[in-house]
């Protein structure tokens, strides 16, 4: 209550507070302070006052003009001087020509909403007094004494004391603290910002810095409130219209003779009636703040709990992760291990064979030298005959087979993790309440509300079998996942059989809805299957077989691929003189010739778009792009078989090109920095290209059926970088 009670222009307790038009209250000192004279009332001053208050006149102006405007929104601008209260609203000087010119027109504007009122001759007079505020302040100030003389045996002693606080001196109203003389002078000295603090002494009674205090006055009996035109007349009524307690007098010969007034003491009960009911209100809305506070503070410590075990959990969700993934690499490792230990084994036995085959051949070339050595023609034709013999059967133990390596230093094991290391970086949290859904069963529901059907697993019809036969898996819904247009489906037996399982067989459909087809036979409780269609739903189901039979389908799980395609170049299929970096997205080549590369998406049907960023173009070259089969020759242009379509563009146009043929050429060519957009339309049979956002195209072929992958040629004066994963362009031309 107590910022109630302070003035917001000096920033201490009310003194004499007046009512402004606004409700608001301030000092009379204060009042006067602030307070402007108009250039109607202004008194003549001196020639060095004049060209001070000179600076205010077009201000004033503007303020009194908007007063009487039928337009003012009932706020007038407010731009005093550059000295401020202690509580940090601005004042004017108070000087010896305004307080003579007090009684004169002049204009006041509320500190706290700057609402500006006129005031009339009788100025700062012709305002209320808030005598109830002021009986507030002085019970407020009482209750504040009597609580400190019972708070402490003795007097308040100074808090800026290190050790040992002496008896206060003073109290600063605005700071709320308790000095000592000498904490006074050193810590709130009575100059600066400071000096229009008010110091009162530690009872509550106003003193001067330095003196000691006296203790609280008696209270003095309130006096009846008297009006303030006719002095000596004190209120019986309240005027409606005027809103504010009238007497006698005034109801008689002053304005509010023809005003709605009604008696002082019923108005009294009504208002009190009306504030209690509003402050019923208020105490209630008060009362659930204040639970709703013990709501929070309560939270913290459950957010703080929560936080400490949920990082706990993902800590060790990770560390599972980490774990499988070392026990994966342990697995990989003894892979190559073995890889490497073959290699070794055949090349030592190679060795070995060849050493023992090259001294036999060695010695039998030296014995050779030796009969070729003698002079006996009869001796060297007795043993001639079998020495070409032998030599001619050397000679053919060393045939080109039998010189080349059995193995070679490569190894053929190709790890992609690429789809690893998208699936850990697009790792975050599910949004959701209680429980967490997994990401396919989203897209099992999703499938389910757009096909209409009632639920996305349904039961397979069962099969009979005796009890021998394996029974139906069950489907690991938290370890199926579809990315790009590849799926993983992971499942599980839920009980242990007599007859062991043999394997697994997993089926699923064409896309369509059509028949089922086996896509894995194995022991395998986890398998991808790559090459799906994009932006396709498949139908999925497993069943065991063991040497008794086979067991029943699980239930139908409804996978989908990804809308767009995520691929990057393939560094198995391109040709050997192409050079992949950036995580094989970014391409450049070793020859001046143009060499192909082609990416690991593969496209059956739909729309599909990617583009192409030019790093890289010198001397002018002719890069193509667009899509090609499997088998298209990769040490010539895109486009110059029948298995490739593309379009290569150079620094000034394009042309579409398919087998050699050259067509639609169009303006507009590539520089270091160009994107060129391919729009592969399966649906449509159509090849469209985006130079620059500016489309060529699109080119029909009849003969776009069948699989095609993104394409690439280029040489050594161009490289090019792959984004994907990217939306259809808009505006379009169809």
């Amino acid at each position: 209550m107590e910022e109630e009670l302070k003035c917001p222009v000096c920033g201490s307790l009310f003194k004499e507070p007046i009512l402004l038009p606004c409700s608001h209250n301030v000092c009379l000192a204060c009042a006067r302070s602030i307070s402007v004279h108009t250039p109607d009332g202004e008194p003549p001053v001196q020639q060095s006052r004049a060209s001070a208050s000179s600076d205010y006149d077009y201000l004033l102006d503007v303020d009194k003009m908007s007063l009487y405007s039928e337009t003012d929104s009932g706020y007038g601008s407010y731009t005093p001087c550059q000295l401020k209260s202690p509580n940090g609203v601005r004042v004017f000087p108070s000087s010896s020509a305004a307080a003579a010119a007090a009684q004169r027109l002049c204009s006041l504007t509320c500190p706290l909403c700057h609402r500006s009122v006129s005031l009339d001759e009788r100025g700062l007079r012709g305002l209320p007094r808030n005598r109830l505020l002021e009986a507030i302040v002085a019970r407020y100030q009482q209750h504040r004494a009597a609580s400190a003389a019972a708070s402490s045996s003795g007097a308040p002693k100074c808090q800026l004391c290190d050790r040992n606080p002496v008896d206060a001196a003073v109290m600063c109203e605005q700071c709320d603290v308790f000095y000592c003389n000498a904490c006074q002078q050193r810590c709130h000295p009575s100059r600066g910002p400071l000096a229009k603090h008010r110091l009162v002494a530690p009872s509550g009674s106003q003193q001067q810095p330095g003196q000691a205090a006296t203790g609280q006055p008696p209270a003095t009996p309130r006096k009846p409130a008297t009006c303030v035109e006719h002095e000596a007349e004190n209120f019986v009524m309240f005027c409606c219209s005027c809103r504010a307690p009238v007497c006698t007098k005034c109801m008689e010969e002053g304005r509010h003779a023809k005003h709605d007034v009604k008696p002082l003491a019923l108005m009294w009960k009504q208002h009190k009636c009306q504030l209690s009911q509003a402050l019923n209100g208020v105490s209630d809305k008060a009362k659930d703040a204040k639970e709703f506070l013990v709501q929070l503070k309560n939270m913290l410590q459950q957010i703080q709990e929560s936080g400490v075990e949920f990082e706990a959990c993902l800590v060790a969700q990770c560390d599972s992760l980490i774990e499988a993934l070392t026990r994966q690499k342990a697995k990989l490792l003894t892979k190559v291990t073995k890889e490497k230990e073959y290699k070794l084994k055949v090349a030592r036995d190679q060795i070995t064979h060849c050493t023992m085959k090259l001294r036999q051949t060695t010695g039998m070339m030296e014995y050779c030298l030796e009969v070729l050595k003698e002079n006996d023609p009869s001796g060297f034709l007795q043993i001639s005959d079998a020495l070409i013999k032998r030599v001619t059967s050397s000679q053919d133990q060393w045939v080109k087979g039998n010189l080349e390596a059995k193995v070679g230093p490569e190894f053929h094991l190709t790890l992609n993790t690429d789809s690893l290391l998208q699936t850990i970086l697009q790792l975050d949290f599910c949004q959701g309440k209680d429980v967490q859904e997994s990401p396919l069963l989203k897209q099992m529901q999703q499938a389910a509300a757009g096909s209409g059907e009632a639920d996305t697993v349904t039961e397979s019809p069962g099969v009979e079998t005796g009890p021998s036969v394996p029974p139906a898996p069950l489907l690991q819904l938290e370890k199926c996942c579809s990315r790009n247009n590849s799926a993983t489906l992971a499942w599980r037996v839920t009980a242990p059989q007599a007859n062991p399982i043999e394997g697994y067989i997993l089926e699923l459909d064409d896309g369509n809805g059509g028949q089922y087809r086996e896509v894995y036979v194995g022991k395998e409780t986890v398998c991808t299957v790559d090459g799906l269609h994009f932006n396709s739903s498949y139908n999925t189901r497993v069943k065991a077989y063991n040497a008794v039979g086979v067991g029943p389908y699980s239930k139908t799980v409804v996978l989908r691929t990804s809308d767009v395609a995520w691929f990057t170049f393939d560094p198995t299929s391109a040709h050997r003189d192409i050079v992949l970096s950036n995580e094989n997205q970014t391409v450049s080549c070793n020859s001046y010739d143009d060499r192909v590369v082609l990416g690991t998406a593969a496209f059956s049907k739909g729309v599909h778009y990617w583009e192409v960023c030019i790093d890289r173009y010198d001397n002018h070259p002719d890069p193509a792009f667009g899509i090609a089969r499997i088998n298209t020759v990769k040490d010539m242009m895109l486009g110059k078989d029948d298995k490739a379509w593309a379009m290569y563009v150079d620094n000034n146009r394009s042309w579409f090109m398919h087998n050699n043929s050259h067509t639609n050429r169009a303006e507009g060519g590539i520089t270091k920095g160009s994107t060129v957009g391919i729009l592969l339309d399966l649906t449509k049979h159509t090849l469209t290209f985006f130079v620059n956002k500016e489309q060529h195209g699109p080119t029909a072929f009849e003969s776009l059926e069948g699989v095609f992958m993104p394409a690439v040629s280029l040489n050594r004066n161009v490289q090019v970088t792959l984004s994907t994963g990217l939306e259809l362009p808009k505006n379009r031309k169809q």
